[in-house]
């Protein structure tokens, strides 16, 4: 199967998800003498929340072309993978949301383990979209040399342990819990799926 449809699709969810952020970024009214900045000030975890979450899912996506660049094309379960992952990424703007509603209250731990779970998933699906491409040699450009791309999962799962250490992580700080999600996001930044030509080609 070609992936230009896969892409666009792709494309489509990640561009919806990280649109539904700013949703939740409510104006603030200030009331009688309230100083608005001082107003503006006790929203920032919803600010906060959102500059992660808006980091995170823009790296995603870049990685996302990153990983699929390397793709010659696709089958049938390499659909489901890729869905798997989007199903993931479309629901982030709800523990973004709950997040930062919850930031400063007592509910701060669980709503911050929802939110490291659903980054878990997100993982979750990343790894299991690029085990399955690197498992077959067939999906992948000729040119890529095949031993590199299975090499790189290494790099790549790093991720993957550390979301699951922050699911614990919230119910000890939420807000630390929520800047080492900002942390890992800058991990991403570099691409960790570089995969150098084959020798043989």
């Amino acid at each position: 199967m070609e992936k230009g449809r896969l892409e666009a699709f792709s494309d489509g969810v990640f561009a919806i998800a990280i649109t539904l952020l700013v949703l939740e970024l409510a104006v603030p009214a200030a009331r009688g003498k309230e100083d608005l900045a001082g107003v503006l000030r006790g929203e920032w975890p919803s600010y906060f929340a959102y500059v992660v979450s808006f980091a995170i899912i823009g790296i995603m996506w870049v990685n996302h072309h990153g990983l699929m660049h390397n793709v010659a094309r696709v089958d049938r379960p390499l659909l489901f993978f890729n869905l798997l992952l989007l199903f993931f990424v479309a629901v982030l703007p709800f523990p973004t949301a709950l997040l930062a509603e919850h930031l400063q209250s007592d509910g701060s731990n669980v709503a911050a383990a929802v939110y490291s779970g659903n980054m878990l998933g997100c993982a979750i699906g990343f790894q299991a979209l690029w085990r399955w491409i690197v498992h077959d040699q067939r999906l992948l450009h000729a040119h890529i040399d095949h031993r590199a791309a299975r090499a790189a999962q290494g790099r790549f799962a790093i991720g993957l342990f550390v979301y699951a250490g922050t699911v614990g992580l919230a119910f000890v700080n939420a807000i630390a819990t929520l800047a080492v999600h900002g942390a890992i996001a800058v991990y991403y930044v570099f691409d960790q799926l570089a995969v150098q030509p084959s020798s043989e080609t």
